[in-house]
This record gives structure tokens, C-alpha cells and sequence, in this order.
């Protein structure tokens, strides 16, 4: 039996739908963060990209993100090794380090709402950023968004 393509190819080598079925649809990456100036440590808020649907845990406009967020970062084979805030569970991150998909991911389970019964997504965890102010981002800040 031949092993799963996340075993078998490195993150470059895949095929735009092999890369774009890594992403378990956590939506930890659409979390909004701070940067601690001093120690560059990274904070994770309950707070999310306004074009996240908090349901389903996908971009509401994927293929236009980055324009309409300025800040969204789209993962590459040649980033993600450079992104120090993305999860610990993060699929894309896991298999760059040479690990296995955990039982709860998609690929692995064949269930798509998996990663929502594990309780990893931010499904039920999170508010969408319109309302939310800058500086009430600190009051924010959750220990649950990187593990």
C-alpha cells in the first residue's frame, strides 16, 4: 500500500490540491496576534479576520485575501518554516519537520468536521474583529490557540 502524499513529498513537491488539503480548517492562522515588542514572543487573541466565517472555519473570499487583507500571510513551501506563530498542530508546520498528521486531522479521519470534534478549531471560541479596538486587543489574549 502506498503512503499517503503528505508522507511521501515534501511540501514543494505537492500538488496545489495536495497543499491546499493539508489545511485541516483550524482557522488558528486567522486568529489575530500580538508581538510582544521586547521578547518577539507571540500572543494569540479570541479575536478573528473579518472574512473569516467562524462556523466553518474558511476564508469567506480565499482567493482575494491578501488584497483584501493586507496583512494575511499566504503560506508557501518556502515560508512556512519562517512563520514561528503558526500552531504547534499545524499541519503545514508538522509536515515540514518530517511528522505525521495527528488521528483528528481530515486527511487522516476522512471526516471533515474532525478537526471542530477534537475541539481544535476556533469554532465557538472566537469574535470577528469589527468592533473590537486595538488597544482591547491585550484583554484578549487566550492559551488555547497554540496547541
Amino acid at each position: 500500500m502506498k503512503a499517503p502524499f503528505w508522507k511521501r513529498k515534501s511540501l514543494a513537491e505537492m500538488t496545489a490540491a495536495e497543499w491546499e488539503s493539508l489545511c485541516d480548517g483550524c482557522a488558528k492562522c486567522c486568529l489575530i496576534k500580538l508581538q510582544d515588542d521586547e521578547t518577539e514572543e507571540i500572543f494569540y487573541t479570541d479575536v478573528v479576520c473579518h472574512l473569516l466565517n467562524t462556523q466553518a472555519c474558511r476564508c469567506t473570499d480565499y482567493p482575494n485575501r491578501a488584497k483584501r487583507v493586507p496583512d494575511c500571510v499566504v503560506l508557501t513551501p518556502k515560508n512556512i518554516d519562517a512563520l514561528k506563530w503558526m500552531p504547534e498542530t499545524c499541519a503545514y508546520k508538522l509536515v515540514a519537520a518530517g511528522q505525521d498528521l495527528p488521528d483528528w486531522h481530515p486527511l487522516v479521519s476522512g471526516d471533515p468536521a474532525s478537526v471542530h470534534k477534537a475541539g481544535i478549531s476556533v469554532r465557538d471560541k472566537v469574535v470577528p474583529e469589527q468592533g473590537i479596538a486595538d488597544d482591547e486587543l491585550e484583554y484578549r489574549i487566550v492559551d488555547w490557540a497554540d496547541g
